[in-house]
């Protein structure tokens, strides 16, 4: 059964915005589905010690332990109060003991989220070739104030406009989708407008399977434009009014970046989590691991939502996020991938 079939029958549930809060002295909080909560009874101070002594005895172990079980919030204040104890950089502390994943998985935890997605969005656009998925799913995944941060960490980390750097890699429909999630504010409004949905599946479906060429403009107005519930009731009239799912439609009618990128934010509208657990499955995958693809999911996830990707993991693929991970890698890089994928 191909992924799409999985989310368009419904094995995979639908989220329920009804289930993303809960109720605390009468004030709605948002549920938290990441693995990597605040540690309790957290000390900076007695962090930092520890920590500069497992790097001076080279104890990877411990240097695993305090900063994969600390959120990104406590890891700035033990990195603060390091650098200022012991007059060192503590990247360049980490770098002198770690090598190979386990470096780069716990470089990654150590930068605050719009710096590590900055990161993400360099690499991808530097050197030679892009990496097209990683513009998507960054792009795609992230708030409208997240991607604002973004941009402006961008700016300040490279001397670069983030626009302009997406505008030199890339071309055509598929820059004007990427530059669409980039500056347009997609509506956050979990009350879903029906005859808006009924009348935005007209549209697509005239857009994509009537007379002529695709208008793939449309396509990128809607989608990224719309909020997440609203796509989702979208989604479904469309289904009612052809014999082709969107994403099928969207294969027939699209060919090559812009094809895939309209196919990934109709599947993050859908369920994100299970856009991130299909990934990570990819990851690993056959002959050889994706290391890069696991560490930026599993880090940039660890406190978002990657509690809600480890259950859609074992729904889609009849196996766990763990067990794949155990099969695949090995040493202090497997210990920190299984600490942020949380119990088992």
């Amino acid at each position: 059964m191909s992924l799409f079939k999985k989310f368009f029958k419904g094995i995979i549930h639908n989220r329920d915005p009804k289930d993303e809060t809960v109720k605390v002295k009468e004030e709605a909080k948002p549920k938290f589905y990441g693995t990597v909560p605040p540690y309790p009874n957290f000390n900076a101070s007695s962090d930092a010690s520890v920590l500069q002594s497992a790097i001076e005895k080279v104890d990877v172990d411990v240097i695993v332990a305090i900063l994969v079980k600390r959120n990104n919030e406590q890891r700035q204040k033990i990195k603060a109060v390091y650098e200022s104890s012991s007059g060192k950089n503590l990247v360049k502390s980490l770098k002198s003991v770690l090598r190979s994943d386990v470096e780069d998985v716990i470089l990654a935890l150590l930068m605050p989220p719009a710096h590590f997605d900055a990161f993400l969005l360099r690499r991808a656009t530097k050197g030679q070739g892009t990496d097209e998925d990683v513009l998507v799913e960054v792009l795609a995944t992230r708030s409208y104030a997240e991607i604002q941060e973004i941009k402006k960490v961008f700016k300040q980390e490279y001397q670069k406009e983030l626009e302009e750097v997406i505008k030199d890699e890339t071309s055509g429909d598929f820059t004007a989708a990427l530059l669409a999630m980039l500056n347009t504010k997609r509506d956050q409004n979990t009350v879903v407008d029906m005859e808006l949905a009924r009348k935005d599946a007209k549209i697509l479906f005239e857009a994509g399977e009537g007379i002529g060429k695709a208008n793939v403009s449309t396509f990128i107005n809607i989608l990224t434009t719309r909020s997440g519930p609203q796509l989702s009731k979208t989604f479904q009239h469309y289904a009612a009014i052809s014999d082709l799912t969107l994403p099928k439609a969207l294969q027939m009618e699209l060919k090559g970046d812009i094809e895939d990128c309209l196919i990934d934010i109709v599947k993050c509208a859908w369920n994100t989590p299970a856009f991130f657990a299909e990934k990570l499955n990819r990851a690993m995958k056959g002959h050889g691991t994706r290391d890069e693809a696991l560490i930026r999911i599993l880090v940039s996830r660890s406190e978002v939502d990657l509690q809600k990707v480890v259950e859609e993991y074992r729904a889609m693929f009849e196996t766990t996020l763990h067990e794949d991970i155990v099969n695949d890698t090995n040493g202090h890089y497997q210990k920190v991938l299984l600490a942020l994928c949380g119990p088992n």
